[in-house]
């Protein structure tokens, strides 16, 4: 029996689902929901853990509450192969199984997308980033996040005394989010020079072209394709001389045992918790800035909260946009004033506005 952690936040609820006749295994995590519903995305993975999903779910709730949002926090993990045939039988148990959950508003996360959430609305009434036919704002194809690190990087560079323009930069995990902030770094004038995925890295210090490598990844399913670079292995664009670098994959990627090789001028946090924070003190201490999560990858769930009001396409983006700029030049003048961890000024930030509104609730 895993163990979760409490504190004076929550998690205010913590459930497994189990279903022996789909063979589904899941868990979800809604943290809190003092400032409103909980918006959280379904992430599917073999390896998914409760307390990972603990984590995120935490991470939400930071998110939603210094973005201004009136959202909660939560997440769900659902232990499968995202490329599974079965994968929409799964998505469909799991709706029934939370359908009076009514406090949890899912969303898409790594290894669901857009279709996976016309399931789950179509069992429940209720999901966010649902396919354009269904009256949503798909955050994967309009590159939702991917937008938001463009935006947060822009404001971030002179922090880590950078020029946006001419940056190189390598993008670990070149997925939904990866493959959007690519495009939208690029159109800032950045040079993407590495990107990886599950089978190796492509590099090329003098640069690579975007639509290209955008192109072949969605053709061949991986970047080690593109013709224009050089092949290395999947950890080794970790080491590589970059001026920023964007974990947008999986948690926990960098960390105190592989810090030493790391040479990024900047880390721009593209997936939730990709970095430990034993690294990001290390980081710091190295004069090495690392953007926080939940300030740098807020993208999405900022469109999927403007889907949620029936806001607009443009609305949305204009507000990623200010929140995002604002937010980041905030934590970021903070930290510096008050030689603080940009997490720790970060968190301070979004917990005040989380605990206000507890005072308001009776549980």
């Amino acid at each position: 029996m895993c163990e979760i952690e409490t504190d004076e936040l929550g998690p205010l609820k913590f459930i497994r689902l189990h279903s022996e006749k789909a063979a589904l295994r899941a868990f979800v995590v809604i943290d809190n929901i003092a400032l409103g519903p909980a918006i959280g995305g379904v992430r599917v993975s073999p390896s998914v853990t409760a307390v990972e999903v603990r984590r995120l779910a935490r991470t939400m709730t930071l998110k939603n509450s210094i973005a201004g949002l009136a959202h909660g926090g939560a997440k769900a993990g659902i232990a499968a192969d995202p490329k599974s045939p079965r994968k929409e039988r799964y998505f469909r148990v799991f709706a029934k199984l939370i359908k009076e959950l009514v406090e949890f508003i899912p969303g898409p996360d790594m290894g669901s997308d857009e279709e996976c959430m016309a399931w789950i609305y179509d069992e429940t009434e209720r999901a966010l980033g649902l396919p354009e036919e269904l009256g949503g704002l798909p955050l994967d194809k309009l590159g939702a996040t991917g937008f938001g690190l463009a935006q947060c990087a822009e404001v971030a560079c002179p922090f880590a005394g950078l020029d946006l323009k001419g940056a190189r930069v390598s993008i670990q995990g070149f997925g939904s989010v990866g493959k959007a902030a690519a495009r939208f770094l690029s159109q800032k004038g950045a040079v993407i020079i590495a990107a990886s995925d599950t089978r190796g890295t492509a590099y090329n210090p003098d640069g690579m072209e975007t639509a290209a490598l955008i192109k072949i990844k969605e053709e061949t399913g991986s970047v080690v394709n593109y013709s224009g670079g050089k092949r290395l292995g999947v950890d080794e664009i970790f080491a590589l001389e970059t001026d920023i670098l964007i974990p947008a994959a999986t948690p926990d990627v960098i960390t105190i045992e592989n810090l030493n090789s790391l040479k990024a001028k900047m880390v721009l946090e593209g997936a939730n918790i990709p970095v430990t924070r034993e690294a990001e003190k290390v980081l710091h201490e190295r004069g090495v800035l690392s953007v926080p999560d939940f300030i740098a990858n807020a993208g999405g769930v900022i469109m999927a909260a403007y889907e949620y009001e029936k806001r607009s396409e443009r609305d949305a983006f204009e507000a990623i946009s200010e929140k995002i700029r604002k937010n980041t030049l905030l934590i970021l003048e903070k930290a510096k004033q008050e030689n603080l961890l940009p997490r720790t000024a970060a968190e301070g930030l979004a917990l005040e506005r989380v605990h206000q509104a507890q005072r308001y609730r009776d549980y």
